[in-house]
């Protein structure tokens, strides 16, 4: 077996509603309904499907907790772009912009929490 990408992650979070609006107002992202009563995120060819704490529904998942997640997302805009949507935004930066280490080579990244304290990094490729 050869994995080649992800096809989507599950977060746990407090309010679908909160979280959907911050992803959607500040990172762009979309929100989709499917199945029966789920959200999602799409971007691009991924989405981040959501699990409001207090509603389980999956009863394989054994700690669904919120806040434990540690996201990279990529963006292709400018580190002075991602910069300014920020600061536009009021959210917080908690890191950078700094040098990392990506999946395929050196990243310039900036990290901050979403409404449910999970750490995201938004990166760009140099």
């Amino acid at each position: 077996m050869k994995i080649e990408r992800i096809d989507h992650i599950v977060l746990t979070v407090l309010d679908i509603e909160e979280t959907c609006r911050f992803y959607s107002g500040v990172m762009g992202m979309k929100r989709v309904n499917f199945g029966d009563g789920r959200v999602a995120l799409h971007f691009g060819n991924q989405k981040i499907n959501l699990h409001q704490v207090d509603k389980p529904v999956d009863v394989n998942v054994l700690h669904a907790t919120r806040g434990a997640a540690d996201i990279c997302l990529v963006t292709d805009s400018t580190i002075d772009e991602i910069l300014k949507t920020l600061s536009i935004k009021n959210v917080k930066l908690i890191e950078g912009p700094c040098i990392r280490t990506g999946a395929m080579g050196a990243i310039s990244s900036v990290y901050f929490y979403d409404p449910d304290e999970n750490l995201i990094e938004v990166s760009t490729y140099k």
